[in-house]
């Protein structure tokens, strides 16, 4: 019989605190696993408890210190090593502070042995109510928080959270709600069943060591090509615009002014393509002022065209529709493409020669 894990994510110490001992008062049987990473030192914290105290503690110092290590090293092996005492009926995982569940998602749907103990029961993203616009849409970066976990760590909170409330099965606000703009934006950015509540004890113990993952659902809701219909409706004091063309970005346009559709206090997300780089289906990823963008992966005829979907706070900008339409060839400049020698985008996506 495989152990329910309970994956606890947020991008503050204390609202993943409050989370935890709410669940651990719920449930009497479960064992909290509690890692901290301090790049500082290079190390990685393991606290163990459960309803009668700490069941151990150790500190292991990291050749690299950054989340996947972690996982690997230590955070995966120790779930499985828990899971296989047969003492407790669920492992509550308190992952460290940014790091993104996903990775356990996805090392456990495809590693047998390890899945053959574990299941990921839930997926529970704690955020502090009061700060929530700010963790959402704000331009702080993980580092002047000091919360990121590797020297070279440069990502932005907002990035960051965002992506932990999209992939949530389930959402908590500490510390009270908040503005009711925050907890709106929440459930604009979850998927639309996901339960949001405004206090750890409101938290439905029982249903989140239930089958509340589906790891299928979650990843047609957060790959960046939706293959799910995406609600319109967005709560008051919020907009939302769903950009769609069969055209690509215009190569020179889009990079003098990447900021235009990048830049301010939103959550943008979505895929496009360059006429520079034929057949090469590419990431928007954007939040707080912060934009990244990539490959995501050879397209279909099916799939072919430009989609971003903007979610932010206050009255709606309508300009943003005019400018989309502007960044993208127009008819008439279909020209010779395949002649470019290079597109400025090489320092993210890589020679265009390698996918023309």
């Amino acid at each position: 019989m495989r152990t329910p894990v309970v994956l606890l994510a947020g991008v503050a110490p204390e609202p993943m605190t409050s989370a935890t001992l709410a669940l651990q008062l719920d449930l009497p049987d479960a064992v909290v696993v509690r890692h901290h990473i301090d790049p500082l030192d290079g190390t990685l914290e393991r606290v163990v408890s459960d309803a009668h105290g700490i069941v151990e503690r150790h500190v292991t110092e990291l050749e690299h210190t950054c989340v996947s290590c972690a996982l690997r090293e230590d955070v995966l092996p120790t779930l499985f090593r828990l899971a296989g005492e047969g003492r407790w009926g669920a492992i509550v995982a308190h992952l460290p502070v940014s790091a993104e569940p996903v990775q356990i998602c996805e090392v456990l749907q495809r590693d047998p042995r390890l899945a053959r103990r574990l299941r990921v029961a839930s997926v529970l993203t704690a955020l502090a109510g009061p700060q929530v616009l700010t963790d959402l849409l704000g331009d702080d970066i993980l580092a002047e928080r000091h919360l990121h976990t590797a020297h070279d760590d440069e990502r932005g909170v907002a990035e960051v959270a965002c992506s932990m409330v999209e992939y949530a099965d389930a959402v908590v606000l500490c510390d009270g709600a908040g503005p009711a703009e925050g907890a709106g934006l929440v459930r604009a950015l979850a998927r639309p069943e996901v339960p949001v509540v405004t206090d750890p004890t409101l938290l439905d113990a029982g249903l989140l060591v239930g089958h509340l993952h589906d790891h299928e659902a979650t990843g047609c809701w957060t790959r960046t090509l939706r293959t799910v219909p995406h609600d319109a409706h967005v709560g008051p004091g919020l907009w939302r615009l769903d950009l769609r063309s069969e055209r690509p970005f215009h190569p020179r346009r889009l990079l003098e002014d990447l900021e235009v559709l990048g830049s301010g206090a939103h959550r943008s997300r979505g895929t496009f393509h360059l006429p520079t780089r034929t057949g090469q289906l590419l990431e928007w990823d954007g939040a707080g002022g912060q934009l990244s963008i990539g490959r995501e992966g050879p397209y279909l005829r099916r799939t072919l065209g430009t989609r971003l979907i903007l979610t932010g706070l206050g009255p709606t900008p309508h300009h943003l529709a005019a400018e989309f339409e502007r960044l993208l060839v127009q008819p008439g400049e279909e020209g010779p493409w395949k002649d470019v020698g290079e597109d400025g985008f090489e320092p993210w996506l890589g020679p265009t020669r390698a996918v023309a």
